[in-house]
């Protein structure tokens, strides 16, 4: 016990190495992270190192979803649903299809049952590499917001086909009324489960007596909850998962308070971190387990029909994404549509984001060894060496050439009607003006006399004028008053720091005491960096 924890801390801080590299060669992190788990595969002390399916589906995916749905917003999601939908249903299923064909005219002995299995394995876009990799790319926000949406969604419709044809495979059997009825069952329980759970931590948040810790620990508990209990009666733990957490996600402002937000967010962001470090490194790490289980099948041979596979999936997914695209543009002659013309950019970039990932590899890895006659299951090893070869050749070659290509046809985001920064400044002032007013309805009397509120009353008026005048120009220059101020005031919080420092080796002040007003001090600098509307200060 005591050697498979160091083991897994070695693996840690192989995982910050790696991430720290990918910052300075400017890569997305999970790429480098599964190049350099199939390195760590050669080294003896870590290629014995094998992912349990159960482990993967149970302990790193609700996490990781839950908090993908937290960061995703409802208002975008509810704008492009059927964008997304479309995404996430139609192209998965018709990738599946495409590749059961492939699969069984490519393959020797594979069945077009096995086909749909491999298809319904390798369909999806990850939601952890999709949405890990995206966001480290400058692209527009309609955009990551199909791709984030997507993302969510289509590990459920694609678990379906891969449990279906799994029966088939195992069975012999295969009723296409009862699959059909089935896959909506799924879904549409799955959703509701999801829903329902999350208006019971809803009331825990809301009406229980909980503290920031408590709060946090609930926050880290609910996922698994929805996932078990949608997994328990055989309905989509996926969508259980992205739907309570989409919902509780708009509500955090009323059932949370101010602390567990703030301390919750450094807890979630650090712990998917991690999480998201194991998954890719562990992918990597599969390489040798895979290599030694394919049996009959040659490495060459395998190499081949995994590189085939791949190049048919990705070209599936771009002539889906164009033809989304088109049927979205005849549907705008008979309904309202988000985009009516999504032209051919867009598109492009979404077809070529289809990055797969580690639920892929799990639910390969979930295969049975033995049919329910007891003979091996078919072409097992094989399914998993084709699942890792799609896995490395879309994560590494799409991930790495993504940003290329996102330059090269220069996206732009048409639906942005005010620049980024101008929408700060807007709503800076509005913050503003809205302090104001409220000064001088409610608490003119005491503004009058209390000499913290006529300094906050005279610093809020010098922060109006300055939006109000720099909303026509929002390319600041370097030396404006704001920034000024900005760069004297953290200067002003080093020297407090320093203080600090100097009053803590004094015997007669508490270091508790110390460490609070070290702490609200970060939450000083951490407000006046943020707000990004003037030049970075360093």
């Amino acid at each position: 016990m005591q050697h498979n924890i160091i083991e897994y801390i070695y693996l840690v801080l192989i995982i910050l190495a790696l991430v720290m590299l990918a910052n300075k060669l400017r890569l997305a992190y999970p790429i480098v992270l599964v190049l350099g788990g199939l390195v760590l595969s050669f080294v003896a002390a870590f290629s014995r190192i094998t992912i349990d399916p159960e482990l993967v589906f149970f302990i790193f995916l609700p996490p990781l979803l839950y908090e993908a749905a937290w960061q995703t917003s409802w208002k975008e999601f509810w704008k492009w649903r059927r964008v997304i939908a479309s995404f996430a249903f139609p192209i998965v299923i018709i990738t599946s299809t495409v590749i059961a064909f492939v699969s069984n005219a490519l393959i020797p002995g594979f069945t077009l049952a096995l086909g749909f299995l491999l298809g319904g394995i390798i369909s999806p876009p990850d939601a952890v590499s999709a949405t890990t990799i995206m966001r480290q790319v400058k692209v527009s926000k309609s955009l990551l917001s199909i791709i984030e949406g997507e993302s969510l969604l289509n590990d459920a419709s694609s678990l379906v086909i891969f449990r279906f044809a799994l029966a088939a495979v195992i069975t012999g059997q295969f009723n296409l009324q009862d699959a059909t009825t089935d896959f909506f069952l799924v879904i549409i329980m799955g959703i509701i489960i999801g829903v329902l759970v999350a208006l019971v931590f809803y009331g825990i948040h809301k009406w229980l007596p909980t503290t920031t810790s408590i709060d946090i620990v609930l926050t880290l508990v609910t996922p698994y909850c929805m996932y078990y209990f949608a997994e328990h009666f055989h309905f989509s733990g996926v969508l259980a998962v992205v739907s309570g957490g989409l919902f509780l996600s708009g509500k955090r402002h009323i059932i949370l308070s101010y602390r567990s937000r703030m301390e919750g967010v450094n807890v979630w962001s650090s712990l998917v971190f991690v999480l998201n470090g194991f998954v890719f490194l562990l992918i990597g790490l599969q390489l040798p387990t895979i290599i030694q289980q394919l049996g009959e099948t040659t490495l060459s041979s395998a190499i081949l029909y995994g590189l085939a596979i791949s190049v048919v999936l990705m070209l599936t997914r771009l002539l889906c994404t164009f033809g989304a695209a088109l049927f979205t543009r005849i549907m705008s002659h008979f309904i309202t549509v988000a985009d009516p013309n999504p032209g051919w950019k867009t598109p492009l970039v979404a077809g070529w984001a289809g990055m797969r990932g580690v639920v892929s590899l799990a639910a390969a890895l979930s295969i049975p060894l033995l049919t329910n006659e007891g003979n091996p299951f078919p072409h097992r090893n094989l399914i998993l060496f084709i699942t890792f070869i799609v896995i490395l050749m879309t994560l590494v070659l799409q991930g790495m050439t993504l940003p290329w290509l996102i330059k090269k046809i220069n996206l732009e985001d048409k639906f942005e009607t005010i620049p980024e920064k101008t929408q700060e400044l807007i709503i800076q002032k509005k913050m503003a003006l809205s302090s104001l007013t409220l000064l001088e309805e409610k608490y003119e009397k005491e503004r009058l006399q209390n000499s913290h509120l006529i300094n906050l009353y005279e610093r809020l008026k010098i922060d109006l004028d300055f939006f109000s005048h720099h909303l026509s120009d929002t390319n600041l220059p370097k030396g404006n008053t704001q920034a000024q101020f900005h760069s004297v005031y953290l200067d002003l919080l080093e020297a407090q720091r320093k203080l600090l420092t100097d009053m803590n080796r004094q015997a007669e002040f508490d270091e508790d005491l110390i460490r609070k007003y070290f702490s609200l001090i970060d939450i000083e600098e951490y407000k006046l960096r943020e707000k990004g509307v003037f030049p970075q200060i360093k």
